[in-house]
């Protein structure tokens, strides 16, 4: 019987102890973080204290969005601008446009996504998704 590649539970759990660890750094920038799977179930999520529900929401469409997509939030979104296309055009409220998310691959199959919400600037929360991303050792 043949299984698919999945995200572990140690995989998860390091990529969410280290984007806290790294997060909590600037505790006065609070963030949220979210993991998903290949078809954008929630794994693990988590939120820190004081944060807008714009950005927790937006921790998970980005995550669910870098799945589904299988490219990142901000580099898909920047592909459907060059075509002069929008998010809203592929019909699903889930997707965002916004930088933050990251797919999770290993050997070129899709195993997830990884989002962050929070920072004032979608590059930072792509750089904590990357340290989360990073820490899983894929």
């Amino acid at each position: 019987m043949s299984t698919k590649p999945a995200l572990t539970t140690d995989q998860i759990t390091n990529a969410m102890n280290a984007m806290l660890a790294k997060a909590n750094e600037t505790a006065d920038a609070p963030v949220a973080m979210a993991i998903v799977d290949a078809g954008g179930e929630l794994l693990a999520y988590l939120t820190m204290d004081n944060l807008r529900i714009f950005s927790r929401r937006h921790a998970l469409r980005k995550a669910y969005t870098s799945a589904l997509m299988g490219r990142d939030s901000g580099e898909h979104a920047a592909g459907l601008h060059a075509q002069g296309r929008n998010i809203a055009d592929l019909g699903d409220p889930r997707f965002t446009h916004g930088q933050g998310g990251l797919v999770i691959m290993k050997d070129g199959v899709i195993l997830g996504g990884i989002g962050v919400g929070g920072y004032p600037s979608g590059q930072a929360d792509e750089d904590l998704s990357r340290v989360g991303l990073d820490a899983m050792n894929l």
